[in-house]
């Protein structure tokens, strides 16, 4: 993913690799991509300060064009679709991005202790990278509702509600009447579960099929009970029931079609495995202003403005929930977890007062919108959005912070941004004595 937004010529990177006993890690919310896209912006934004060129022009200079996708990157992955401009340009309009830096440069000049900080960041983020192919099926109960089985596995998602969105989009049979079987290996018949945000996109779309599949069987039911030909057979989303066009007296309820086929000894029902071509690449632009106390390093975030871009959107309020979520754990990423060891490697950090998780009380209430940009490579059109709104927040906090002590000569503060860290920085700063973070380390 080191490509990024940006339209680079070449890429060149060095890995090194350390072992050490310390706290392992494991796969969290964004999973190496916060860190990742951390690294890029933070660069991004030095060149900025270092060229003299705001930070949300050098980054319109340098995207990648609205007109190259798919485009393959120089690290072999091909991005499906995007339009890295359009969520920037929303996210410094909702921001009063100008206005922000009218006050940032009033307070400067007027010496004031607690400084602004404008904090930018776009990203690009890899979804449905692990596995591209999922089971859904579908099937209409005697009494009219119908029972979803899908091969993800939900835990606070939101998949009953969009997946019986699907359902309900196609047989008109209300959303409240749809229940979702999951993670039973007794009734689903094979499954990849749920991970790298690949839910929608791949459950949703086999979901779809199989909706599709169990349609053209009602069709083909319907057409010998009411003696019509199959063409002639449509459904009625708006009254939930399947009939010949143009004589709706004669329709059938799904509840007396499904009532009808097992009295045959048949089943209403269908299903159907979806194979993607691809991962999908979600992507979106995060705008953070913070507060930041000469006197103490305490950092406070005022706003944060995201706009994440997930492909097609089929419920605003899940992807709403999942951005807001995805910005808190950014946000404490960026100013208070961390674990640290004492020189001989013992964990010095052993309780959550000490690991600091941040609660509501230190968060604002936060500013997200969506931009639609389809994927082609499922008929939703959806990407991911389970850990976008993390790969956003977490770079654009901490250049946030940096940028509020930047005009001091501050160039980079390691995550995360703590009180004790930002003062250290300052206290170096006015004192002259601050290291170049850029400068080659020591063998």
């Amino acid at each position: 993913m080191a490509q990024g937004t940006y339209d680079f010529p070449t890429i060149e990177f060095d890995v090194a690799v350390a072992v050490t006993n310390t706290t392992p890690m494991g796969a969290y919310r964004g999973a190496g991509r916060p860190e990742a896209t951390a690294l890029l912006e933070r660069l991004v934004d030095h060149a900025a300060l270092e060229l003299g060129i705001d930070p949300i022009e050098i980054r319109r200079r340098n995207f990648l064009g609205d007109d190259v996708f798919p485009f393959l990157t120089l690290t072999v992955n091909t991005y499906d679709s995007g339009r890295y401009n359009f969520p920037l340009d929303r996210a410094a309009e909702a921001a009063g991005y100008d206005e922000l830096r009218t006050e940032q440069a009033r307070r400067r000049e007027a010496g004031d202790e607690v400084l602004l900080g404008i904090g930018v960041a776009s990203y690009v983020e890899i979804t449905a990278g692990g596995g591209s192919d999922e089971f859904g099926a579908v099937e209409v109960n005697a009494d009219g509702t119908a029972t979803i089985y899908a091969g993800t596995q939900s835990h606070g998602q939101g998949h009953q509600t969009a997946y019986a969105m699907l359902v309900a989009d196609q047989t008109g049979i209300p959303v409240e009447h749809i229940t979702l079987v999951d993670g039973d290996t007794d009734r689903v018949r094979t499954g990849g579960g749920t991970g790298g945000s690949r839910s929608l996109q791949l459950g949703g779309s086999a979901v779809r099929g199989a909706t599709e599949a169990m349609v053209t069987k009602a069709k083909q039911l319907a057409a010998r009970l009411l003696e019509a030909d199959e063409a002639d057979i449509v459904v009625d989303t708006a009254s939930g029931t399947i009939g010949v066009a143009g004589v709706p007296a004669q329709a059938l309820t799904w509840g007396e079609l499904a009532t009808r086929a097992r009295e045959a000894g048949e089943q209403l029902d269908g299903e159907f495995d979806f194979h993607q071509e691809g991962a999908t690449f979600p992507f979106g632009a995060h705008i953070a202003v913070v507060e930041v106390d000469t006197g103490t390093g305490k950092v406070r975030l005022v706003r944060h403005i995201a706009v994440d871009d997930c492909g097609t959107v089929l419920a605003p309020l899940l992807v709403e929930g999942q951005q807001h979520g995805g910005i808190a754990a950014g946000v404490g990423q960026a100013l208070f977890e961390e674990v640290c060891f004492d020189e001989d490697g013992n964990p010095i950090t052993s309780n959550l007062a000490e690991y600091a998780i941040p609660s509501a009380a230190e968060l604002p209430s936060f500013e997200v919108h969506s931009t639609e940009t389809p994927t082609p490579l499922n008929p939703l059109g959806a990407k991911g959005i389970g850990e976008a709104a993390t790969i956003g927040a977490t770079p654009a906090v901490q250049n946030a912070v940096i940028d509020a002590v930047a005009h001091l000569g501050v160039r980079h503060i390691d995550l995360p941004c703590t009180p004790e860290r930002v003062w250290r920085t300052i206290r170096d700063a006015r004192a002259g004595t601050l290291a170049d973070p850029w400068s080659e380390p020591p063998d």
